[in-house]
């Protein structure tokens, strides 16, 4: 039993897989745009293995974690979009990187993999609304991170919000409730 454990494991670790990738965006930047449309649009149906994961550099949550691959990646500028491909990094995007961008992805790939997302890209190209049908459970390949920070004060927020709305209802309430018995007994 113990052999076959080793097996796995050693099988599992030298399995080769596509480098996922981070997208540091904001939503008002369109360069961001445009990566992260070549991202969810092109490279995750021509590679099935990735996970892309989105980092909305606008949210206050989430800019420790941009700083974090600004000095993983040796970046002195905070421009966007910032994209983390295993150990590369690229700060900016423009269609000419799309090669590049798939060279990083297919690092650490088998040849085999390589083969098949060669085939993807072909197919995708030859007719892309008859293979993205085909492959649509790809389009939950791209992920937007949302920090638990995030959650938590908008859980907070969304509980202060009702509190206050029940608060003011029934102020609201009372206050008619009086104006209608006081203007009764004024009529008496």
């Amino acid at each position: 039993m113990k052999k076959l454990l080793l097996l796995c494991g050693l099988l599992y670790s030298g399995a080769s897989v596509a480098a996922d990738v981070t997208l540091y965006y904001s939503p008002t930047c369109p360069h961001c745009h445009h990566a992260r449309e070549f991202l969810t649009n092109t490279l995750v149906y021509e590679y099935p293995d990735i996970k892309v994961t989105a980092v909305n550099v606008m949210e206050p949550s989430n800019l420790e974690l941009f700083k974090v691959a600004l000095d993983k990646c040796g970046f002195k500028s905070g421009g966007i979009p910032v994209l983390v491909i295993g150990d590369k990094c690229e700060q900016g995007y423009a269609d000419f990187m799309q090669d590049d961008l798939r060279k990083y992805v297919e690092a650490d790939m088998t040849d085999e993999q390589k083969s098949n997302a060669t085939a993807n890209k072909k197919a995708l190209s030859e007719n892309a609304e008859k293979f993205k049908s085909e492959n649509s459970e790809r389009a939950k390949a791209v992920i937007e991170h949302i920090a638990e920070v995030n959650k938590t004060a908008q859980k907070k927020t969304n509980s202060d919000g009702s509190i206050w709305f029940w608060g003011l209802l029934i102020v609201l309430v009372a206050g008619f409730g009086y104006v209608l018995v006081r203007g009764d007994k004024n009529k008496k």
